[in-house]
């Protein structure tokens, strides 16, 4: 994979789960940015709760370019808008991205 990424890419949330290599990075959710750093990208993990992720101690701020590092199918959907809300699905060793209002593979 080439390791030349936009160094603008700003930082996001991610669940610690994600980060600890708990579970795998599963949703990925774009907001308004909250700071002029903040892409508004969050990214949850298959067992992640709301209880949770109610809790602030469960969150990690961390570098896009560190989730890329994490789960590399990420650079493909930085560029998607606000209100974006996706899960990442593994089948048959293939990933792809489906849009959890619609179930539609985009």
């Amino acid at each position: 994979m080439d390791k030349t990424y936009i160094s603008s890419y700003g930082a996001c949330l991610v669940s610690r789960n994600i980060y600890e290599k708990k579970g795998r990075l599963y949703w990925c959710v774009r907001e308004e940015s909250q700071r002029e750093i903040d892409n508004g990208w969050r990214f949850l993990s298959d067992i992640d709760t709301e209880e949770y992720l109610n809790e602030v101690k469960n969150w990690c701020i961390l570098p896009y370019e560190a989730v890329i590092e994490i789960e590399p199918a990420v650079l493909i959907i930085y560029d998607m808008p606000i209100g974006t809300d996706i899960a990442l699905m593994c089948e048959g060793g293939r990933k792809f991205f489906v849009d959890t209002a619609t179930g539609v593979q985009i």
